[in-house]
């Protein structure tokens, strides 16, 4: 893990730990890989949801895509999964509001090409970008960008988009409030298992 600069990167201190915490006990090959930001990073007990598979979480952080991008070759590269599933891009549209959905959709395209430069088969499934009542500003954005990683991952072999974004609204199309914790981003029990149901079919 190398500091080219006198500032330390951002969440550097929690990649060191992963790093730590792999060399006291290294997670085996062939597991499926989480990584991304805090919506996987706050999903602590990931395992039990998939008691059939073994998973190796590496969500860190409020992380952007740019930060997934430059820790890539230490939370990814290392690991020799069968699979990896990617949630990041939210706080991407949080921290910068004058972002584009097709900027995300380049980032999105550099995070894709790192992993393949390593892993040039493995299946890569890419979560939706969330509808987070405290960020419902962006609602229209998010869905851009959902949009348009959408279509660009229909044109790569091994890749998924997983939609869970319709799934978390209520009927009459507002956020439904209930699978969130008061922060009104991060999400409660009741919203991973939204996801579970979702992603659970898409596991190897």
């Amino acid at each position: 893990l190398s500091v080219t600069n006198a500032q330390t990167p951002r969440f550097y201190d929690e990649i060191a730990a992963f790093k730590k915490q792999d060399s006291i006990h290294f997670p085996p090959k062939n597991a499926i890989l989480f990584v991304g930001s805090s919506s996987f990073r706050k999903w602590t007990d990931v395992q039990s949801y998939f008691p059939n598979h073994t998973i190796i979480n590496r969500g860190f952080g409020g992380s952007t895509l740019p930060d997934l991008i430059h820790y890539i070759p230490d939370i990814v590269w290392p690991y020799h999964p069968k699979q990896i599933v990617i949630y990041c891009g939210e706080n991407d549209i949080a921290e910068d509001t004058t972002i584009t959905p097709m900027q995300i959709l380049d980032r999105v395209k550099t995070v894709l090409k790192l992993i393949r430069e390593k892993y040039p088969t493995i299946p890569v499934d890419y979560v939706s970008i969330k509808p987070s009542p405290s960020r419902v500003q962006w609602l229209s954005k998010m869905k851009a960008a959902n949009q348009l990683i959408q279509q660009y991952l229909k044109t790569q072999a091994n890749t998924k988009f997983v939609n869970v974004f319709d799934a978390m609204l209520n009927k009459d199309g507002t956020i439904n409030q209930s699978i969130f914790l008061n922060d009104e981003l991060h999400m409660n029990a009741n919203g991973y298992h939204i996801w579970q149901k979702i992603l659970a079919p898409l596991l190897l």
